[in-house]
């Protein structure tokens, strides 16, 4: 265990405020992505540039995480932290106050900047104070939770666009904010007391450079980047499936997005249950045995048509119970790769997790096709890319031994 947690003047943060730092920036991802077709319609713009606020978002929390990391480790989780949740309350309003799309993609940038200060930090508080084997625990619960944000968002973003606008998403992202910053002045204390002496930006990349060198910490980071890319394929897809396909409202959308955010939580749960009795890499790889499945029955499902939203959603649900065994060990796995740099591991898995999952959305919707073919494809690849990668990097060292 890391020694400062005996060191620490504090309490340790309780898991729940954990789960509330790390929320922000999931919950704003995609509350709106039902709202997308209404978007496109209320700001006269086309599908592609509606994707644009999700690819942009995506694209921004990634390289925002490779500076909060080094600033945490530098002047301290907590005040970086609260200055990242201020950000994100100023560009949530704007977003909701955009009378076009390039200034809803504009405050969506910044909405990122802010909101990756809570998951990045929450990551390396994790690493702060707590063991490996604990930290894999609270990693699976927080994750678990926490995955109710961008899991169940789009079911809230459904209803508030149904009974308002889309705008009114961004209001309650807003509001969010302001809960989550008072509770973090409230409650969260500082971790981090083995501060950096300086902070160096012409030293980051060499930081960067020496995590990227280890095989382990990059097939762990691929892990968990391809997974993400899994998974916002099909949110870049689906909805446009149920609205121009089905012929369904955001609220059939909505209701049958349950499956997902139930197989991921399913998921996370086992992580957490199994963290003590199955190894890291075991657990890895019984998520990719699961993900491989899902990926087939995802493939079926679309060469027999679209017919019924079970058929787009079941597999799906499979696949999240993969990613929920998956993330969590495989971030803990990263986090253990150098301790004494965990904000700057964190922010650089964080930065390949969110420019694959960039990727996956940018993929789909520049290959649009109206029967679906585009978001399977790219998912059923990223699968395979995440596999080979995990197998060659992390597959042929020797299993490791349980913290």
């Amino acid at each position: 265990m890391n020694s400062q947690t005996n060191e620490s003047p504090n309490p340790k943060p309780t898991i729940w405020v954990l789960i509330a730092v790390a929320s922000i920036g999931t919950l704003a991802l995609n509350i709106f992505v039902p709202s997308m077709p209404n978007l496109v319609k209320s700001l006269n713009t086309t599908q592609s540039m509606a994707q644009l606020t999700l690819t942009f978002y995506l694209l921004s929390l990634a390289f925002a995480q490779l500076i909060v990391g080094p600033l945490s480790d530098r002047y301290g989780r907590r005040p970086i932290l609260l200055l990242g949740i201020l950000i994100y309350i100023i560009a949530s309003l704007a977003a909701a106050f955009a009378v076009d799309i390039e200034t809803l993609i504009t405050a969506r940038i910044f909405q990122a900047l802010g909101g990756c200060s809570g998951i990045v930090i929450s990551r390396a508080i994790i690493r702060d104070v707590y063991s490996k084997s604990q930290g894999v625990v609270i990693l699976s619960y927080v994750t678990a939770v926490v995955t109710l944000a961008p899991m169940l968002s789009p079911i809230l973003g459904a209803y508030l666009d149904q009974w308002a606008s889309w705008r009114a998403s961004f209001y309650f992202v807003a509001g969010f904010g302001i809960f989550i910053g008072l509770i973090g002045l409230k409650n969260l204390h500082e971790t981090n007391f083995n501060l950096a002496a300086s902070l160096n930006l012409s030293s980051m990349p060499k930081q960067y450079w020496s995590l990227l060198k280890q095989p382990e910490y990059l097939g762990y980071a691929l892990a968990v980047a391809f997974n993400n890319s899994v998974f916002f394929s099909f949110i870049a897809g689906a909805p446009f499936i149920i609205a121009d396909v089905m012929q369904l409202s955001p609220s059939i959308y909505a209701f049958y997005f349950l499956l997902v955010s139930g197989g991921y939580m399913g998921g996370n749960f086992l992580a957490g249950h199994f963290a003590n009795k199955i190894k890291t890499d075991k657990m890895i790889n019984i998520g990719i045995a699961i993900m491989l499945i899902g990926i087939i029955a995802a493939l079926y499902c679309f060469t027999i048509g679209y017919s019924h939203p079970f058929l787009l959603f079941g597999p799906m649900g499979i696949i999240a119970i993969s990613a929920g065994l998956i993330s969590p060990n495989a971030i803990a796995g990263l986090l253990n790769m150098r301790p004494d740099i965990a904000g700057t591991a964190a922010g650089l898995s964080g930065f390949l997790q969110m420019t694959s999952g960039a990727l996956g959305t940018f993929c789909v919707g520049a290959f649009h096709q109206s029967s679906g073919i585009s978001m399977v494809v790219f998912m059923t690849l990223f699968a395979a890319l995440m596999t080979l990668s995990f197998y060659i990097l992390v597959g042929r060292k020797k299993p490791m031994a349980k913290a």
